[in-house]
């Protein structure tokens, strides 16, 4: 977060969805903002926005376009479904005539020539209009009428001024290039918002704010049928919230007992193991009997589809359609490509903040990590999980470890993150002349409290799990293959 006198001033909406949050409330009026990135990036959309956020409190707004003409631009507004009504337009996009009338130029430059035109009919515009809030689309085309840099930095410093004189909020775009950089105009802008189309998921990137508090770094910015919507990146420190330290159990003997009665409220707990050894079903244990006591849940299935998840749940006696009919469960599956990391984050706020939300599982690590497309998996996290803490909710995250045979808590150090280890683990049971895979489960750390140090068998069965007495006999749990031999 950049801070400067941190301005209390009155903000107004820039209209845009999760925007105002990355400015702390939105932008001070009668200051200039340009928005600048390449083609595409979504500046004309996020201008409509702040056009009609205006119309929408009262204000006058006024569209001043150099490139599309007004009838496309409004056309293509309502197909994303601005009301373009009360917006108004000085249009100075070049005619089908411009061609023909440059050509009659001899000793004076096409720029030269324009230049007094487009300005005559800037004032005019915002003499009828007087509006509260001014687009211009954008200022690369005033560059182009004037003579060299340092009278195109005159006259939009001049013509800067004289909107502002007039009471006006402005926002301007640029499209930079190595050719005509718009160094200028972020010197001369009150605040510089990037847009960057280019990487991974498109994003927006706050980079000079005169008088306010912004949120650092990039945050995603989606472009829909219905306009922009940005997903602010996640700030643990910014959210807080009191809650009573309590110990939440299982439901079940076994799992109690290793754990001494269950998780702390607001802990984070790994279960890790191999494929198909059952972390889920254990994760949603600790889901079923939380709602059981009337606590909400939400369940975000990276690895497999919601169906899926769902119909492994009933098999072993784990009631997810009631608790989803009651309103204590969600269970959403996400396809990792589809949802960038502060779209992910903004949906498990949206889920803690709007409903209730008391549990989050993350099913799994492996899965989550796709999404992100080479971001760092560790901050990502850690950003998700330490907000929940703060605001008293209990983590459950699952991991899957890649080898079966050798023991290892988790293949891409987040155990630090964990307040508590929950492993299971396949072993050998020789019976005799037969030997069989079974499963077992323990406890390798809690941060807050004590925990059982034995090793117990677990089964799933259709009617649950069955969590063991402590096992003795066990050979070899942190090597290879570990063996479980008769007594």
């Amino acid at each position: 977060m950049v801070s400067s006198n941190g301005a209390k001033s009155r903000r107004i909406s820039t209209g845009v969805a999760g925007f105002d949050e990355v400015l702390h409330g939105g932008l001070i009026p009668c200051r200039t903002y340009l928005l600048t990135g390449p083609p595409g990036g979504g500046k004309t959309t996020l201008g409509w926005h702040y056009l009609t956020a205006g119309v929408a409190a009262g204000e006058r707004a006024l569209f001043v376009t150099f490139g599309e003409p007004e009838r496309e631009l409004r056309v293509n507004a309502v197909q994303s479904g601005f009301k373009t009504e009360g917006v108004h337009f000085c249009d100075l996009s070049p005619s089908s005539e411009l061609f023909e009338k440059i050509q009659s130029y001899d000793i004076f430059s096409a720029a030269e020539v324009e230049l007094e035109p487009t300005t005559r009919s800037i004032i005019e515009a915002v003499e009828r209009v007087k509006p509260e809030r001014v687009f211009i689309d954008s200022m690369t085309a005033l560059r182009y009428l004037a003579k060299d840099g340092p009278d195109f930095r005159r006259q939009t410093l001049s013509f800067l001024r004289y909107l502002l004189n007039n009471g006006s909020c402005v926002m301007l775009t640029s499209e930079a290039s190595l050719e005509a950089p718009d160094d200028d105009l972020r010197f001369l802008s009150d605040g510089v918002i990037e847009l960057d189309p280019s990487s991974a998921w498109r994003t927006l990137k706050v980079t000079k704010m005169r008088g306010t508090d912004y949120e650092e770094g990039c945050h995603t910015l989606r472009l829909t049928d219905r306009g922009a919507v940005v997903y602010p990146r996640l700030v643990p420190r910014q959210h807080g919230k009191d809650y009573a330290p309590q110990l939440l159990p299982w439901g079940l003997e076994g799992l109690d007992a290793l754990t001494m009665g269950g998780l702390e409220r607001g802990t984070i707990t790994l279960i890790t193991g191999p494929s198909g050894i059952g972390k889920t079903t254990v994760g949603m244990q600790f889901v079923k009997e939380a709602a059981r006591r009337g606590e909400r849940s939400a369940a975000y299935t990276f690895d497999e589809p919601r169906s899926t998840l769902l119909q492994r749940c009933e098999a072993v006696g784990t009631r997810v359609g009631e608790m989803i009919d009651r309103g204590m469960l969600s269970v959403v599956g996400i396809e990792a490509l589809q949802f960038s990391p502060d779209e992910f984050a903004n949906m498990v706020r949206r889920d803690v903040e709007e409903y209730g939300t008391r549990i989050v599982m993350i099913d799994s690590i492996s899965g989550y990590k796709l999404s992100l497309r080479g971001d760092d998996l560790t901050e990502r996290l850690h950003a998700v999980c330490r907000y929940l803490q703060n605001v008293g909710v209990t983590v459950i995250l699952v991991n899957e470890v890649l080898n079966v045979t050798d023991f290892r808590i988790t293949e891409v150090g987040l155990s630090y993150l964990a307040d508590n280890v929950v492993f299971l683990r396949y072993i050998e049971k020789r019976m005799g002349s037969r030997a069989e895979i079974g499963r077992v489960a323990g406890v390798l750390k809690k941060r807050l409290s004590d925990f059982e140090r034995t090793i117990r068998m677990f089964e799933l069965t259709p009617e649950g799990i069955v969590v063991g007495d402590p096992i003795a006999d066990f050979n070899g749990l942190f090597g290879s293959l570990a063996a479980l031999t008769p007594a």
